[in-house]
């Protein structure tokens, strides 16, 4: 395995990159070596483009990930105007960088084609996890499944508090009833990390089962995705 714990150039200071030894720069680096050579720093450099007044790219990048303790997933959840309010990045560079980490959190939740089978609950957590667990706030989804258990689509039905009163069914069953659904699955997260189901999520799931059930379209599961965990209500 590459160690990118090293992968920095050497003593280039802040000097911009442009002015850097080709064999230094983060492109040429990422094109001559891959870019899991690259450390973070570098990876963030590329997407930054061009430092200015206060440092390079490199300097951008690292005062960045300063901001986050190191730490990918929590850069992958800071606002817009957290990235924004950095030296050095402006819209267009922050929408960059936030473009790449959703692109990465889709790539992981990706199934395979031979996984793409919702088998149960863990399949579930495992498909919408990635996506789910450094929200900053509650999404509520439904995956459409067809006969075979596959997923036809996620829909995304709300944005915020979980509330049964701003949940109509309708949003979750008119998308299911053009896509010929032949089951939903329920899905949203806490951001507390604590997958404990509140009675409003219970409700949720009453509400919507019932509605299901009224057209023929059966609510399969409810899971919330915690840090690391989850819980199924079907189960």
């Amino acid at each position: 395995m590459t160690d990118t714990s090293s992968s920095n150039p050497p003593s280039e200071g802040s000097r911009p990159i442009r002015t850097w030894a080709l064999d230094d720069r983060p492109r040429e680096r990422m094109r001559a070596l891959g870019p899991t050579a690259l450390s973070p720093r570098e990876l963030l450099a590329i997407l930054i483009g061009s430092g200015g007044a206060t440092g390079s790219a490199l300097d951008v990048g690292e005062r960045i990930l300063s901001r986050v303790q190191g730490s990918l997933r929590r850069l992958a959840s800071l606002p817009t105007a957290a990235l924004e309010a950095e030296s050095g990045v402006g819209a267009a560079t922050a929408s960059r960088i936030q473009a790449a980490l959703e692109l990465g959190r889709r790539a992981a939740a990706e199934p395979s084609d031979a996984n793409d089978r919702i088998r149960g609950p863990r399949d579930v957590f495992e498909r919408m996890g990635p996506l789910m667990r450094d929200l900053r706030q509650e999404e509520f989804h439904a995956l459409l499944l067809n006969t075979q258990h596959r997923v036809i689509r996620d829909v995304l039905v709300t944005r915020g508090i979980l509330d049964a009163s701003l949940i109509h069914p309708r949003e979750v069953f008119r998308v299911a009833i053009v896509e010929c659904a032949s089951g939903v699955i329920l899905v949203h997260n806490h951001p507390s990390g604590d997958p404990t189901p509140s009675q409003e999520d219970r409700a949720v799931t009453h509400q919507l089962a019932a509605a299901g059930k009224a057209i023929g379209i059966p609510v399969l599961d409810h899971v919330i995705v915690g840090e690391g965990e989850y819980v199924s209500l079907g189960e």
